[in-house]
């Protein structure tokens, strides 16, 4: 994605309002990462379309952003993966409630390099390794001790081996087509800035609340 041209900043009311929305994000994710009281503060709630045309959300960690876009990993052959294999088009909610902040982007998905997932993959726990390389996300089930034998077998296959990623395994990057950010107000007149992608360019406009 290439950098918006002008990369200007105003205030409102004193809050710094930015026009390129990637570095808005980076700002504003950065600042709720700061004392967070949250246990899972790279949550973020992704939505896909199923089979039957309705949306169907779930939170994931989200890896990284970029001028690219926003990187998530998952199976290729779970439920989003499969969503992502019919419809690529993609939405991701964000809510830092800590920090009064909001953010919606809509976008099409598409996978990362057999690189980057290497990277992504050697930086997970070991522990996260083995769980990803037992199960399969979304697969039905008979008993919940069919997982403890499942990771059983992975930790004696690969006690004294690194562990491969698996080929089903990989990441997503969401090219946004629209972003937009609330910032919470008491008052409840909050301030919502909403970023549409024209060509190489963001069209920026503000919300009623």
């Amino acid at each position: 994605m290439a950098r918006s041209k002008s990369m200007k900043t105003i205030k409102i009311d004193g809050i710094i309002i930015m026009n390129n929305p990637i570095e808005k994000f980076t700002s504003w994710w950065q600042q709720a990462l700061k004392s967070t009281p949250l246990n899972q503060p790279n949550a973020v709630c992704v939505s896909t379309i199923d089979e039957n045309g309705f949306p169907t959300g779930r939170f994931v960690d989200l890896k990284a952003v970029n001028e690219g876009g926003f990187v998530f990993c998952s199976y290729f052959d779970s439920a989003k993966g499969k969503h992502l294999e019919n419809v690529p088009n993609i939405a991701m909610t964000v809510w830092w409630d800590h920090v009064g902040y909001q953010v919606r982007i809509v976008g099409r998905a598409k996978k990362i390099s057999d690189t980057d997932a290497d990277t992504y993959w050697q930086g997970r726990s070991r522990d996260a390794q083995l769980t990803t390389t037992s199960f399969n996300q979304s697969a039905i089930m008979r008993d919940q001790s069919d997982l403890t034998e499942k990771l059983r077998i992975a930790e004696l296959r690969y006690s004294t081996n690194p562990i491969p990623r698996p080929e089903n395994w990989g990441g997503y990057c969401i090219n946004p087509i629209s972003i937009e950010f609330l910032t919470f107000a008491e008052t409840r007149l909050h301030l919502r800035e909403s970023y549409e992608r024209s060509g190489e360019q963001w069209k920026k406009q503000l919300l009623q609340p």
